[in-house]
């Protein structure tokens, strides 16, 4: 069972990182991002404010990671409304992830972070398919035909 941010232990979750290693993953991840060529049109479809956006990103990772309180807000309606979200996305998502984690040097920060970022992206998807987004849209009918 995973702790939720709330419910992290802050000696705990501090223990595994610094705020400025937050702080380094979130820029380097979606840095990463961005360049992709499977996930940056994505995201360059949806965020608009990269500043703000990231801003907001070290909010929920400092959140998930050490404790904090800074995020409040409820990511799974923003993402469940994207559109063509499918597993591929998120099998990149986690694959960009973890090669950051990796690239920290901190073991503890990257063990925390992967086993946290695989069971949100396992969480969102599984939302998705639930709410049946990930079934193909059906095409408009023709204004003209008659049912």
């Amino acid at each position: 069972m995973s702790r939720s941010p709330a419910s992290a232990s802050p000696a705990t979750a501090t223990a595994c990182c610094s705020e400025d290693e937050v702080i380094a993953l979130v820029h380097r991840f979606y840095a990463r991002v961005r360049k992709d060529p499977l996930l940056g049109p994505v995201f360059a479809r949806h965020v608009h404010d990269w500043d703000a956006h990231l801003a907001r990103l070290v909010d929920f990772w400092s959140a998930v990671l050490r404790g904090t309180r800074r995020f409040s807000g409820a990511p799974m309606p923003r993402h469940m409304a994207l559109p063509g979200l499918r597993p591929a996305l998120f099998e990149r998502w986690l694959t960009l992830f973890r090669q950051t984690t990796a690239a920290l040097g901190n073991p503890a920060l990257q063990a925390e972070a992967d086993l946290r970022a695989a069971a949100i992206a396992e969480r969102f998807w599984q939302q998705y398919r639930i709410e049946g987004r990930d079934r193909p849209t059906p095409a408009p009918s023709d204004p003209g035909e008659r049912a």
